[in-house]
């Protein structure tokens, strides 16, 4: 009996109690309201703005690049002697950070400046015993012309004596052969009237010797002519003679000249080969003293030591220039690239630094800084572009304790939109501003039509 009572209350306790909450609408009620405030909150969430933007990643650098990390190198080999510095220490402009000695043989005397510039004394003073010589010859060359000019003048003028003399005793020769023939003339006239003897004997005799007179002095002056037109010839000979001799003299005096002036040239070229030498010898020599281009900080040492060699060309240490100008390099995708352009507002999170972002609402987010762009790369590194942010200045510095080649991360801030249209271009895979851009464009086409 008792079973049968407790099972009729619980059934009839669940009957009552079914009744009641089917008679007590509330619960219902409430959750159809939060439901719908929910939906109705998301739906205004959507229509909030929303700042479009490109998230890259980067590093921090500097904008010049003499404000970059320095790696400083020996100019020439040599064995490191001396530090002057240690690692983090500040140096200035023409500081003394290495001092090298030499390693080759070629540059281990200590006096080789001095023996180079002795080889260069005494070779120009070769250059000037060269150089008189060289006058010598011209001046000998010069007397000699001269010595020709006269010398040919004196023999034309003996020529033309010679050739005075030819006429003077052409005209003897034509003078005596005129009385012989006179002689001989009278002579047959004396022998004709001798015969008749009309004239003595006497007279005969004085005719034929006469003819023999007249003869021998033809005879005198034909030799004598023929002497005048040898001597003639022979004037002229040594007209000839003379050119041909002073031209040797002239020619060997020259040819002397020109073996003096190509010795000249070869000297001067030479003093200048050992002039470089010895300019390059001295220029070495101060290279053994590694000094720091700028002002900054000793980074870190590549070579440690006494005694350790460094090759031609090899970083001994790194050197952090003094107060740079900061800048951040961020590389983007090719598809935000054309996005872009200088002058383009950027939020930047430096690491190490607190902050909390809000890529959508860059106004909400705390712990960001201002940047700009500067520098677009024409060409891609790896796949992705390298722009360089600049500090907004009309936001102020980035922080002093920053560090070149911490890690950044960037936002390029775009158009704001709607969240609702950054959703859907998310979802779709649309560049920002995809849309935009393309009734932008279809405005000016209808605008040019």
């Amino acid at each position: 009996m008792k079973t049968v009572n407790s099972n009729t209350k619980s059934a009839q306790y669940s009957r009552e109690r079914a009744v009641s909450l089917v008679r007590d609408p509330r619960m219902p009620k409430t959750a159809a309201r939060w439901s719908a405030g929910i939906f109705l909150v998301l739906v205004a969430v959507l229509f909030l703005p929303w700042t479009q933007n490109i998230h890259s990643f980067g590093r921090l650098t500097t904008y010049k690049p003499q404000d970059r990390p320095q790696e400083l190198q020996s100019v020439i080999g040599g064995r490191i002697e001396q530090w002057y510095v240690s690692e983090g220490q500040f140096v200035k402009k023409g500081d003394t950070i290495v001092r090298l000695s030499e390693v080759k043989d070629k540059f281990l005397d200590t006096n080789l400046l001095d023996r180079l510039a002795e080889q260069v004394t005494a070779k120009q003073g070769s250059r000037s015993s060269m150089s008189e010589k060289v006058l010598a010859l011209s001046s000998q060359i010069k007397a000699l012309q001269l010595a020709l000019t006269l010398s040919l003048q004196k023999a034309e003028n003996k020529v033309k004596q010679a050739q005075y003399k030819v006429q003077s005793d052409s005209t003897d020769v034509i003078a005596t052969m005129a009385d012989y023939d006179v002689a001989v003339v009278q002579l047959q006239r004396a022998d004709t009237l001798y015969k008749k003897g009309l004239i003595s004997l006497t007279d005969f005799e004085r005719r034929r010797l006469k003819v023999q007179e007249t003869n021998a002095k033809r005879i005198s002056t034909e030799n004598k002519l023929l002497g005048s037109r040898n001597e003639a010839i022979n004037a002229q000979i040594e007209i000839s003679s003379l050119e041909a001799e002073y031209i040797d003299k002239i020619s060997k005096a020259e040819s002397d000249l020109n073996g003096a002036l190509s010795y000249l040239y070869e000297t001067d070229g030479e003093i200048s080969k050992m002039n470089n030498e010895l300019m390059n010898v001295a220029i070495r020599q101060g290279f053994y003293f590694v000094t720091a281009p700028q002002d900054g900080y000793v980074v870190q040492a590549q070579k440690q030591g006494i005694g350790e060699t460094v090759k031609e060309g090899e970083v001994i240490v790194n050197i952090m220039p003094a107060a740079p100008e900061l800048a951040v390099e961020l590389f983007v995708d090719p598809v935000d690239v054309p996005l872009l352009e200088k002058g383009r507002k950027i939020r930047l999170q430096f690491d190490g630094w607190p902050a909390l972002v809000f890529s959508g609402w860059p106004d909400y987010s705390f712990g960001t800084f201002g940047g700009e762009v500067m520098v677009i790369d024409q060409v891609d590194t790896k796949g992705k572009y390298r722009i360089l942010v600049v500090p907004d200045t009309s936001e102020g510095n980035w922080p002093k304790q920053l560090r070149v080649g911490s890690g950044v991360s960037g936002w390029a801030m775009l158009n704001d939109v709607p969240i609702w249209y950054e959703m859907w271009r998310q979802i779709n895979g649309f560049p920002p501003d995809f849309l935009s851009g393309i009734e932008g464009d279809s405005k000016d086409e209808k605008k040019s039509k």
